[in-house]
């Protein structure tokens, strides 16, 4: 009986590190779920089984050295792994977007918030110290891990077998997917969706994914269940004809496709010959001629306004344009991503930084390109880095004369920066050029929430030490009192130049203030802020001095900004060759989440549960505008890959 005993708890040892391994990436498959996505559901699954074959690829390279030489292999492998998992579970937790291989491009930039990265990890201590747990049982089983032989030639044909296996059978679980459109078929084959893989998949296979697509190209395939309802058709014959009272331009995709070889521009020629544009309206060209100033608000949102204390943000709120059902989706790469929609009106492209990779590419939609082109003065200024995020290479591509801090803007150095010395330092510049065009990035409204670090909620704290919030409320709206100084600072200079009346003044947050813990939002709400759609509602201001005040309650998104303005200024531009849509046109509204969900003026849906909401339209009008969405995702990342532009925009 004893020799059965050790015979089978041999035979089992042989397997020991293998197991580990299958046991080690499943937990940390759940400490990333549970702490991300706070839930546990069938989706799990497919973490584990795709487990299998990684852990067999993990046991092969560490069983063929030495005893010792293969617990420091392992040792080394799990702490890579818990790394990894730590560093999507904190960087998540910061930007509310997964870790992409691509963002490591920008470790450096990102580096300079340090504070913020060692402020989270010491927040979530115990899920931390979760993720260091297979390092303590491998040291601690060290002795049952690891075998003192060279492994037999059946122990390895087992493991691998068992890995094979494990991994088709996976591809077949995934494929018996295929009826969803986001479902884990769609997200390993068809769509680049890191958001939704890492719930469908998990984070193992998600990261693989990324660094295949990243060496190897990736195409998306579109969404199998409504392929036959989408309205791109075989060919350009049926391109639309050019009208006057179209916001399109004369652009012959017919000739273009003639002789072309590239089957990707043949694709785009005919997607966007045949998509319809937007109609010129009553609003077209009502601000012609006038001075444009777009602001890029740092985590600006509704709930740092109020009458008593940001006056003059509260007036430019319910005056002028008031966009009721204003949505400020977060994208892969926050701000940067943020600010390539506000000057693109295109979806960021999945996995790489868009407005950096743009710098290179034609952008003549951009506004300062737009302005530039009339004679205007176009000018940027940002009061950070002014290399941060690759601005010294992006911005200029705008069509603007860009300054920051350290080629121009001169602020002192506080951490973070004030937006009001940033307006008073570049004002003069400017303000008595007519006609102007300026985009100001700020940045005084960013995290951390705090009376300690940071300068700016600390210095504006008196203003807000009778109200009844938390300090981290607080903080957060003394922060963003530095843009109500800032406004007011403008509006003034605007004013005393004689050029208010003929100015128009846009602002739009970068993203919605993740940096708040939710329970801070809820606080500042006045209620549990719904996660889904309602937490990312926010606010756009489109102002002008005088004008009658127009209610809009229509969905909007910061991709129908540069659309809209530039109907509005009446500029020539093609509505066909954006994502977004001049909000006055006939155009259908549209809000498109990062992980492919989307609000309607009929409906809204919810892609991570495949159920849609409010007021109906049925399965039909749901493939239909899931097809609308997965083609905007589509061509928005073609554009920037292909330099499109280039190749169809008249220069």
């Amino acid at each position: 009986m004893f020799q059965t005993q050790r015979t089978h708890g041999r035979y089992f040892s042989q397997y020991a590190l293998f197991v580990f391994y299958v046991a080690v990436i499943s937990y940390l498959e759940l400490v990333y779920r549970l702490s991300i996505f706070k839930s546990f559901d069938g989706d799990y699954v497919f973490s584990v089984m795709l487990a299998l074959p990684a852990a067999s690829i993990l046991f092969f390279a560490s069983v063929f050295a030495s005893e010792i030489k293969n617990k420091i292999i392992a040792s080394v492998i799990i702490l890579v792994f818990i790394i990894a998992y730590g560093a999507q579970i904190i960087y998540f937790f910061i930007f509310k977007t997964p870790l992409s291989l691509y963002s490591l491009i920008g470790a450096k930039d990102t580096m300079q918030f340090w504070d913020v990265a060692a402020s989270e990890i010491i927040k979530n201590g115990v899920v931390v110290a979760l993720l260091f747990a297979p390092l303590i049982l491998l040291f601690l089983f060290r002795k049952r891990l690891f075998l003192s032989e060279r492994p037999k030639l059946s122990w390895l044909f087992i493991v691998a077998f068992a890995g094979i296996l494990s991994y088709g059978v996976s591809i077949l679980s995934i494929r018996a997917t295929s009826g969803n459109d986001f479902s884990q078929y769609a997200v390993y084959y068809n769509i680049a969706s890191p958001e939704l893989s890492m719930k469908k998949l998990g984070v193992l296979t998600t990261m693989r994914l990324d660094l295949e697509r990243a060496v190897f190209g990736f195409e998306e395939n579109g969404n199998q269940n409504t392929a036959e309802i989408s309205h791109v058709p075989p060919s350009v014959a049926q391109e639309v004809m050019l009208s006057k009272k179209d916001n399109m331009m004369d652009i012959n995709f017919s000739g273009l496709s003639n002789g072309e070889r590239n089957q990707a521009l043949l694709d785009m020629h005919a997607y966007f010959a045949s998509s319809k544009p937007a109609e010129k309206n009553s609003y077209t060209g009502m601000f012609k001629g006038n001075n444009l100033i777009v602001i890029l608000a740092e985590s600006f949102s509704p709930y740092a306004m109020s009458s008593e204390l940001t006056p003059t943000l509260y007036k430019m709120s319910t005056e002028g344009f008031v966009f009721n059902n204003f949505y400020n989706p977060v994208w892969g790469v926050s701000t940067s991503d943020g600010e390539y929609v506000l000057n693109t009106g295109l979806i960021p492209k999945s996995g790489v930084w868009s407005m950096l990779k743009s710098g290179k590419n034609y952008l003549p939609f951009a506004f300062g390109s737009q302005f530039k082109k009339l004679g205007y003065l176009t000018k940027a200024y940002h009061d950070h880095t002014y290399t941060y995020y690759g601005r010294d290479k992006s911005i200029p591509n705008l069509g603007y004369d860009y300054k920051g801090v350290g080629n121009g803007v001169k602020v002192k150095k506080t951490w973070p920066e004030s937006d009001l010395e940033m307006i008073e330092v570049t004002a003069d510049e400017y303000i008595s050029s007519q006609p102007f065009a300026v985009y100001y990035i700020t940045v005084s409204g960013h995290r951390e929430y705090n009376f300690l670090g940071n300068y700016i909620a600390k210095k504006n704290k008196s203003y807000v030490a009778d109200l009844s919030y938390s300090d981290t409320a607080k903080a957060y709206i003394a922060a963003n009192l530095e843009l109500e100084f800032a406004l007011k600072s403008l509006t003034e200079k605007l004013e005393a130049t004689g050029v208010a009346e003929n100015t128009v003044i846009a602002i739009v947050p970068d993203h919605y203030p993740y940096g708040l813990p939710k329970e801070t939002l809820d606080e500042l709400a006045g209620h549990k802020v719904e996660e889904n759609f309602e937490l990312y509602k926010s606010v756009f201001i489109l102002w002008k001095k005088g004008m009658e005040t127009v209610s809009v309650d229509e969905p909007v998104s910061p991709l129908d900004i540069l659309p809209t303005l530039s109907n509005l200024f009446g500029l020539e531009y093609d509505s066909r060759l954006l994502a977004g849509r001049d909000v006055f046109s006939n155009a259908s509204p549209l809000v498109i989440f990062v992980n492919r969900s989307w609000i309607t003026d009929n409906a809204r849906f919810n892609s991570t549960t495949a159920q849609a909401g409010a007021a109906g339209g049925g399965e039909e009008y749901r493939d239909v505008i899931n097809q609308i969405v997965a083609d905007k995702f589509k061509y928005s990342a073609k554009i920037l890959e292909t330099d499109y532009y280039r190749k169809v925009v008249p220069q």
